[in-house]
C-alpha cells in the first residue's frame, strides 16, 4: 500500500506540467445537459474493429471512460472500472473506454498492450483508440481516469471521478460513478452530477 500511495504521489507530481498543457490545449469540460462531441468519429477497438461513441451507445445511456495503461490511478481503479463497465453493459447502458495518449510518452499505452490489458482484465466494453487525442480534446477530457456519462437521450448527466478513494477500496464512502449508472440505467437523474476527475494528466499527441 505504500508503494501505492508512493507512486501515485510521483506520479501526480511527475504528471503536473502535462497536464497543465493539457488543461490549455482541451477546450474546457463539456457541461452537464451537453451531447456527445464527435459522436460518429471512428476509433480502433482492441478487436481490430473500427467504431464510435454512437457505436456504443445502449438503451439506457452511455457511459465514455478517457483511460489507458500506465497511469498508477488507472491501475488503482482498474478492477473497479472493469467491474462497473461490464455491469453497465448488463444494465442497458452502453460503455466506451477511450486511450487517448501519445504512447512515444509510454510505451505501455500502445495498442498491443492495450490489447493485452483488456483480455486480462476481462472487459466486456470496447476499448478504442483516440489517434489524435482529438476526441479527448473535444471533451475537454484532461485525466486518465476521468468519466462521461450520458442519459437514454444523449445528454450529459454525470462527469468526473470513479469514486472517493483510489488507493483502497474498502475505505470507499462514495461511489459516483456507481450510483450515476444506477440512477441512469433506471431512467432518473444522478443525485451527483459533477465531481473533480483525479488522475494523471492526458499525454496529448501533437
Amino acid at each position: 500500500m505504500k508503494t501505492l500511495n508512493l507512486m501515485l504521489v510521483v506520479t501526480a507530481l511527475a504528471g503536473l506540467t502535462a497536464a497543465m498543457a493539457g488543461d490549455m490545449m482541451a477546450k474546457g469540460p463539456i457541461a452537464i445537459g451537453s451531447t456527445a462531441p464527435m459522436a460518429d468519429a471512428k476509433l480502433k477497438n482492441v478487436d481490430g474493429n473500427m467504431l464510435s461513441i454512437a457505436d456504443a451507445k445502449g438503451a439506457k445511456g452511455t457511459l465514455v471512460l478517457f483511460s489507458c495503461n500506465h497511469c498508477p490511478f488507472v491501475i488503482a481503479w482498474e478492477d473497479r472500472i472493469v467491474a462497473l463497465g461490464n455491469a453497465a453493459q448488463s444494465a442497458g447502458v452502453g460503455v466506451i473506454q477511450i486511450n487517448s495518449n501519445d504512447p512515444s510518452a509510454h510505451a505501455e499505452d500502445g495498442f498491443d498492450e492495450m490489447v493485452t490489458r483488456a483480455k486480462e482484465k476481462g472487459m466486456k466494453f470496447p476499448y478504442v483508440v483516440d489517434g489524435t487525442s482529438g476526441i479527448a480534446k473535444a471533451f475537454g477530457a484532461t485525466r486518465t481516469p476521468e468519466a462521461f456519462l450520458f442519459d437514454a437521450s444523449g445528454k450529459l448527466v454525470y462527469r468526473g471521478t470513479i469514486d472517493d478513494n483510489a488507493q483502497d477500496s474498502d475505505k470507499v464512502k462514495e461511489t459516483y460513478l456507481k450510483n450515476a449508472i444506477e440512477a441512469v440505467s433506471s431512467g432518473k437523474t444522478p443525485s451527483v452530477k459533477e465531481t473533480k476527475a483525479i488522475g494523471c494528466g492526458i499525454k496529448f499527441r501533437t
